[in-house]
């Protein structure tokens, strides 16, 4: 009997360590300033230490810095073996666009406050929450799923890609390169959600008040060896007053969405470059290039 024990046991363990090692391969994360950020599965997660005891007062400190509610619920998860409050929230972008919120305020080991937010767009999961709180909290996230935060090369779904000294994070898995390009990326367990995910951020584009879409069409691409499709669209700024505009002097930005299979992951992709970037032979700014090809008709 208690072989067969020990045997189940190491057989649970098992599909526990291969299951992590497989969001491990998914996930991103950044340090910068006493704030983590984390990118998987189309998730945004931040992790902030406050210096607040996990008392009342503390923890009113903790939510007025967040910004939540004294009518929002503050319920206790007690799937979690920490002391802790949980608070949700969502907010409504568009008719077909919804963010949800989860805040997760942790009592760590040195008796302070964590945050660990999570938001996402048309969906929620708090058993994966939970799973990323407990591994955060845990410190079991591989230094391999950090990045640092100067840049000269980055990780893109497991090839390592030279990108010199011009180039800066904006956010965790988003790196722009001034007249060359930017794009930001997501690994996701499925092609369904890297779809949603190129989905959702197109509607969220286009509900913008900063602008308006003035083309719209479907091409041909290469990406990272695969042949696929990309959502192709120009977004116009003339006549806006925009800090991104002035800061870009560009009136016009070109953007592609890409979902697709890359080396055994599900990526979604929005790629993009202002009319006045440097434009390659292949109609396309150079940190583009580095992943993606149009494939001529």
């Amino acid at each position: 009997m208690k072989k067969l024990t020990l045997i189940l046991f190491l057989f649970v363990t098992s599909i526990s360590f291969s299951q992590n090692e497989n969001l491990f391969e998914r996930l991103q994360a950044i340090n910068n300033s006493g704030l983590t950020f984390y990118n998987v599965d189309g998730f945004s997660i931040t992790e902030q230490t406050l210096n607040y005891s996990f008392t009342e007062k503390g923890l009113k400190k903790a939510y007025r810095k967040y910004s939540i509610k004294k009518k929002e619920d503050k319920v206790i998860d007690s799937h979690l073996k920490y002391n802790n409050y949980y608070v949700s929230n969502s907010d409504e972008i568009t008719v077909k666009l919804i963010q949800y919120n989860s805040y997760y305020f942790i009592e760590n080991r040195n008796k302070r406050i964590t945050i660990i937010q999570f938001s996402s767009i048309n969906k929620s999961d708090r058993e994966f929450e939970r799973k990323i709180v407990n591994l955060i909290i845990e410190k079991n996230i591989p230094k391999k799923c950090y990045s640092s935060i100067e840049i000269d090369s980055i990780n893109f779904v497991g090839r390592k890609i030279k990108l010199g000294k011009s180039c800066y994070w904006t956010n965790v898995n988003n790196v722009q390169c001034p007249y060359y390009g930017q794009m930001n990326w997501s690994v996701h367990k499925d092609l369904k959600d890297a779809k949603n995910t190129i989905n959702q951020q197109f509607e969220m584009t286009k509900s913008k008040k900063s602008g308006k879409v003035i083309s719209e069409e479907i091409v041909k691409i290469e990406f990272e060896g695969t042949e696929t499709n990309a959502k192709k669209i120009v977004y116009d700024f003339k006549g806006v007053t925009s800090l991104l505009v002035g800061m870009s002097g560009g009136k016009t930005l070109t953007i592609y969405y890409v979902a697709t299979e890359v080396r055994n992951n599900y990526v979604s992709c929005i790629l993009s470059f202002w009319n006045n970037d440097t434009i390659t032979k292949n109609g396309i700014a150079p940190l583009l290039e580095k992943v993606m090809k149009i494939k001529k008709n």
